[in-house]
């Protein structure tokens, strides 16, 4: 027996197995349940200041300030579109017309519909342009908001801005207040009201936000309108000529025109531009147009027209000279190109002719032109055109 040398250990039990991951992922849960339940309650409630000294985590400094935050919105917000609708409600009318449409071989009336709005409580109503007809309308009435119905007459329009004043006869009418079309941003509330698809449904209310500024639309080949508000406020065909307005229920601009083509893309008129047209026409009774006496297009459109390459990239060229014109006056010549007036520079025919309704007759400016490549200023003095 005492030959043989036995390793019991060997024999008697297996050899030791490695632990798999397992094993050391129970045993850590294990570990972190019980570290748990000892920090969160066993040490907080039977040792911290009794045994073992009290954390800084569970003692409350005296001096810690607790802000809440308040998101409770306004009424002022909440009401906002009800505060101006209610407020300009009644300065909005109805507009309908009968316009004479030429066939081949006769003559038919052709009904329309639109909007305005009470500008002056005289009886001067302010609109769109397209919806008179660029003034050629048969008959013009105007529907008040008490039902009452009356004749109009089309004192002055621009086919070009899309603007017209209406006047009919009334006095004490509630007249809108106008706003700063200028102070815009884009974000601000943005209310319509009009007559959208007819009178069935006559002082709709949309709202929305003034979605863009300084837009342009080109509503046909040659012609564009430019500088306009854009607005989400949904304007349907007959919201034409009705007022956009600010949360102050003030005019900021007329509805002219949406894209079809898409939805939420609605364009008013900016009422800054009109106003010093309304204070005439309220004023004296009609507005006289100054003008500078020339035919003229766009640089591009020349160039494509006549297969030429002029000296600039930007403003207008005088095409002709009128006779007896301030432009004639100032020896313009025809193949000038007008760069600004006064500090403004100018780029379209459009936007000049926006910037001439600041000037009334005897006013003076001075012209930036481009003649054969050479910057040059001449100065002008502006006279009375009945367009």
């Amino acid at each position: 027996m005492g030959n043989y040398d036995y390793n019991y250990y060997s024999y008697s039990r297996p050899p030791r197995r490695r632990r798999g991951l397992f094993s050391y992922f129970i045993v850590a849960l294990m570990g972190a349940i019980i570290g748990g339940i000892f920090s969160s309650y066993i040490a907080p409630v039977y040792l911290y200041g009794k045994i073992l000294p009290m954390p800084d985590l569970f003692t409350r400094k005296e001096n810690t300030v607790i802000q809440e935050v308040n998101l409770t919105p306004t009424t002022e917000e909440i009401f906002a579109v009800t505060a101006v609708a209610k407020k300009a409600m009644s300065s909005v009318v109805g507009i309908t017309t009968v316009q004479q449409v030429r066939e081949l071989f006769w003559v038919r009336d052709v009904p329309g519909v639109g909007s305005g709005v009470i500008v002056d409580s005289n009886g001067y109503i302010l609109t769109n342009s397209h919806v008179v007809a660029d003034g050629n309308a048969k008959n013009i009435s105007v529907l008040l908001e008490n039902g009452e119905k009356l004749k109009g007459k089309v004192l002055w329009n621009d086919a070009v801005l899309d603007l017209a004043i209406v006047k009919v006869d009334a006095t004490n009418l509630p007249a809108a207040d106008l706003g700063d079309s200028d102070s815009l941003e884009v974000g601000d509330l943005a209310v319509a009201i009009g007559n959208p698809l007819g009178l069935d449904f006559q002082r709709s209310v949309t709202s929305g936000v003034i979605s863009g500024l300084h837009r342009s639309i080109k509503i046909d080949q040659y012609n564009v309108i430019e500088d306009l508000i854009q607005t989400d406020a949904s304007i349907n065909p007959g919201n034409s000529g009705g007022p956009l307005l600010n949360h102050k229920g003030e005019v900021i601009g007329i509805n002219t025109a949406k894209i079809k083509t898409g939805e939420g893309l609605g364009f008013a008129i900016p009422i800054n531009l009109i106003k010093p047209i309304i204070e005439e026409v309220a004023r004296e009774g009609s507005f006289t147009n100054v003008y500078i006496g020339f035919q003229g297009t766009e640089i591009e459109r020349y160039e494509i027209q006549y297969g030429v390459k002029l000296p600039s990239d930007t403003g207008v060229v005088v095409v002709d000279v009128l006779p007896n014109s301030p432009a004639e006056k100032a020896k313009i010549r025809p193949l000038d190109i007008i760069l600004k007036i006064d500090n403004e520079e100018i780029e379209t025919m459009t936007q000049l002719r926006k910037i001439l309704y600041r000037y009334r007759i005897g006013d003076k400016a001075v012209l930036t032109i481009n003649r054969n490549g050479k910057v040059m200023k001449v100065e002008i003095t502006f006279t009375k055109f009945n367009i």
